[in-house]
């Protein structure tokens, strides 16, 4: 097999029938890493919007629990690609994933945001550091995908094509990307998890590297310093010469799944994914988190 065959066999699949098959390809053997990272990037971006950053930060998951909660969403997620939406393991994975969002006040809106960001983010990103860009039917089967698992997850007004999923990304972060407390402890907890993992030494450099890769908007919702353009030079330059180290390489034979990721550290002996995520006892108002309402404001 040469380096362009899979793309070659995506080319030949319908993009709105092997949706699923066609992103397998995509996710586990052309860009396992890439597309890792750049779902990494698609959560944090999810904090910027203060409404969501604050719920995160609320619960404590993601700032006292913050390898299990990266281990777990990753898992779920995982668990849908690898054995598709119809499978037991597929479905278990979907029902945990509604079972915890829909225990806190989460608007329709911000559900369908976060979704956006799955789909934007791993194209951008592959734009960017890939080692070629995505195809016209992976952007496709990637919309129907993502269509796919929100419908599933109870969304509504789901976009349709890439460029639906990209224009409402866009215009929501437009509005609601802004400061918030308890938003930045959470991007920091992100940052110093993504730091443990490497030799302690190298923490300040993968924070540093890891602040370099954010645009402006995320860093001025944070207010971060703005890196200097020797760190975003190193680090997007280091990318960009990996892509091409890549492009060399002969292609995968075997698939990558998240699951199989060294990040992963929470179940050196194994996992169900029936037991994966939270199980938030529900308060008075049917929200595990607290919330101050005006009395007209009906609980959500």
């Amino acid at each position: 097999m040469k380096r362009y065959d899979r793309l070659k066999d995506i080319q030949r699949l319908d993009p709105e029938r092997d949706f699923l098959e066609i992103y397998r390809i995509t996710a586990t053997y052309e860009f396992p890493w890439d597309i890792t990272r750049a779902l990494e990037l698609a959560l944090y971006r999810t904090y910027a919007v203060p409404r969501i950053g604050r719920l995160l930060a609320e619960t404590a998951q993601l700032t006292e629990r913050a390898q299990k909660r990266y281990d777990d969403t990753a898992l779920l997620l995982d668990a849908v690609v690898e054995h598709g939406f119809d499978s037991d393991p597929g479905r278990t994975a979907i029902r945990r994933i509604n079972q915890m969002h829909r225990s806190y006040d989460i608007s329709n809106d911000d559900m369908r945001y976060v979704l956006c960001t799955f789909v934007v983010t791993p194209k951008r990103w592959l734009d960017s550091y890939g080692w070629r860009r995505l195809c016209g039917h992976e952007l496709r089967a990637c919309a129907a995908y993502y269509r796919t698992l929100g419908a599933h997850m109870g969304i509504k007004d789901l976009p349709l094509t890439y460029e639906d999923f990209e224009r409402t990304l866009d215009a929501y972060e437009r509005e609601h990307f802004g400061w918030d407390e308890g938003a930045r402890a959470v991007s920091d907890a992100t940052l110093e998890l993504m730091a443990s993992w490497y030799p302690r030494p190298l923490a300040p450099v993968v924070r540093g590297a890891s602040l370099a890769l954010l645009d402006d908007s995320l860093l001025r919702a944070f207010r971060y310093e703005r890196p200097g353009p020797v760190a975003r030079g190193l680090t997007r330059g280091a990318l960009r010469l990996r892509a091409r180290a890549v492009r060399l390489l002969p292609p995968r034979t075997t698939p990558h799944y998240a699951r199989q990721n060294p990040e992963i550290k929470s179940y050196p002996g194994g996992y169900e994914v029936s037991a994966l995520g939270t199980f938030p006892t529900l308060g008075t108002g049917g929200c595990p988190v607290p919330h101050l309402r005006r009395p007209d404001t009906p609980a959500g």
